[in-house]
């Protein structure tokens, strides 16, 4: 008999993939789209907020960046890695034409690197988006490959859906006529290469060239996306063929990393997904029956897949690197291949790309801004005054995202506001974060001067300032922007420990000191930074995220 599926796991996908359909909705939204109970929809949006895939604000429901780390785990194990995504990077810069990744998934074609060029007129897919074979470049390269079965499951999908209503990146309309996928099929072997000239909507173009494995099969398709208002598509593709081919060769020489399995150990992370563990069980501890454990191991064991370099992770190192006992692992990943997010070759398991369905290619467009937005709120109703996240822009700060109280008393700032950097709390976490070389030279560049009769100007008092902010973490300025206004500001630093941005909350001053007022906001500071840079990070693993 067939093992048995763990039904919460099954429901908590269905869930999933309807938030990332609507990007906003309900719970009567949700319990009309997967057709489940609205006590189970409650249940499975609980465990949810609780991993931290879900926001709720009012009765809206949004996915969070966090989610991305199901998606970033698929996008791991499929050997994709930093120097993948700079090579593409470098390659679309050269071409000065937009480049992209993408691998089969079933009989469609799903992106998973994107180097962009930025114009007015831009043409990009987001990481995660899905395309029918027989309307992009890489589907012919992919069908190659297919057997008879795969023939068969792409002619019923055809036949059930022709205009492609299935694949939400299409823009909307019926579908245009289009070459026989055959024939281009035909084309590809002979040529080594595939073309799409306006199959996906008018206007757009791209030529495509395989990328193959040790095996020789297709891996991935690299592409060249333009439009006919620069290019024809036969003269985008004499354009760029040489390179993409040059490039695919590269790509196909890189060595590929060995499983951590493979080499005796699990990955870095490992605590963090034991951690992970232990809370799921202090939650079911916490909201009872509120709190659905099946499915925050299969999501577990969803995120430890993608440590399955090559051919896959056996059971027994899933179950490790989960801390769950081996026959619960077996069942979460029954349940995902039933779902489509897993395959499996003998006893080796490894994630398949629908996982990037899962709210990956709508979370992939968010930008910083819209990233920290949702914790400055956060933050604002917790300590109530206003809070704001500003860059530095040479020797001034620029406000990029911001959250206001309403009070009879507040601080007004509107989002691209500037004020010079060396009063401000912000603009010191900004020029402490900086290499002293750089810093000098700002701070050389416009001498401080005095705003209010609080304004330190003294050049090494500002640097003793910036040097004890760089040690502590955290800087103050206490009415030297204006009279009356105080702020504490903390960094927000990448992935590579770079401070990429500042945080800070500002009020009156009043009569309490300055002490006083950082004990009281400093904590919650740290933690929304600490929340803010954890969402950053998922998502720029493997995306490019907008800065302002």
């Amino acid at each position: 008999m067939p093992e048995e599926s763990v039904r919460p796991l099954e429901r908590g996908l269905a869930v999933l993939r309807a938030l990332a359909a609507a990007d906003r909705a309900r719970a009567g939204d949700l319990v009309r789209a997967t057709g489940l109970a609205r006590s189970t929809v409650d249940r499975v949006v609980a465990t949810l907020a609780r991993l931290g895939y879900v926001r709720e604000s009012g009765q809206e429901l949004q996915l969070t960046p966090r989610l991305m780390e199901l998606g970033n785990a698929y996008l791991a194990a499929s050997g994709l890695t930093g120097e993948v995504a700079a090579r593409t990077a470098r390659l679309a810069d050269e071409l000065d034409e937009s480049v992209s990744l993408a691998v089969p998934d079933g009989d469609g074609v799903r992106f998973v690197t994107q180097a962009a060029r930025r114009r007015a007129m831009s043409v990009a897919f987001r990481i995660g988006d899905l395309l029918p074979a027989e309307r992009c470049a890489p589907g012919a390269l992919f069908a190659a490959e297919w057997d008879e079965a795969g023939w068969a499951a792409w002619h019923a999908r055809v036949a059930a859906d022709p205009d492609g209503h299935a694949f939400p990146a299409l823009p909307p309309g019926p579908a245009p006529r289009v070459p026989d996928l055959a024939d281009r099929v035909t084309h590809s072997r002979a040529a080594g290469w595939a073309l799409d000239d306006q199959l996906i909507e008018p206007g757009l173009i791209a030529t495509a060239v395989p990328v193959r494995d040790a095996a020789g099969r297709v891996r991935y398709a690299l592409s060249a996306v333009s439009h006919t208002s620069r290019h024809t598509a036969q003269g985008l593709a004499e354009l760029v063929l040489p390179r993409l081919r040059e490039e695919a060769a590269h790509l196909e020489a890189l060595p590929t990393a060995p499983s951590p399995y493979e080499k005796g150990e699990l990955t870095p992370d490992q605590t963090q997904t034991q951690t992970q563990t232990l809370e799921t069980a202090d939650a079911k501890a916490e909201l009872g029956p509120g709190f659905l454990q099946s499915l925050a191991r299969g999501l577990a064991v969803l995120r430890a897949l993608g440590r399955a370099h090559g051919d896959g992770l056996p059971l027994t190192a899933i179950a490790e690197a989960t801390g769950l006992p081996r026959a619960t692992a077996r069942r979460c990943l029954h349940t995902l291949e039933l779902e489509g997010y897993a395959g499996s070759s003998g006893r080796l398991y490894r994630p398949l790309p629908r996982i990037l369905e899962l709210g990956h290619a709508r979370l992939s467009r968010l930008g910083f801004a819209e990233i920290a937005e949702p914790h400055l709120r956060e933050l604002t109703g917790r300590v109530h005054q206003s809070a704001s996240v500003t860059v530095l822009d040479g020797t001034e700060i620029l406000y990029v995202a911001r959250a206001a109280t309403v009070r009879v008393m507040s601080v007004y700032i509107t989002l691209g506001t500037r004020f010079p950097a060396h009063p401000t709390a912000m603009g010191r976490v900004l020029l402490a974060g900086l290499p002293e070389r750089d810093r000098a030279r700002l701070l050389a560049a416009e001498p401080p001067k005095a705003l209010t009769r609080h304004t330190v100007t003294d050049p090494a008092e500002l640097r003793r300032i910036l040097d004890r902010a760089a040690a502590d973490g955290y800087a103050t300025a206490d009415e030297e922007l204006e009279e009356g206004l105080r702020s504490v500001a903390v960094p927000l630093k990448g992935a590579d420990g770079r401070v990429v941005a500042a945080l800070n909350v500002a009020q009156h001053a009043g009569t309490a000191p300055l002490s006083e007022t950082v004990e009281a906001l400093l904590p919650a500071l740290r933690e929304t930074a600490a929340a803010i840079e954890t969402d950053l990070h998922t998502a720029a693993r493997f995306n490019s995220v907008r800065m302002p």
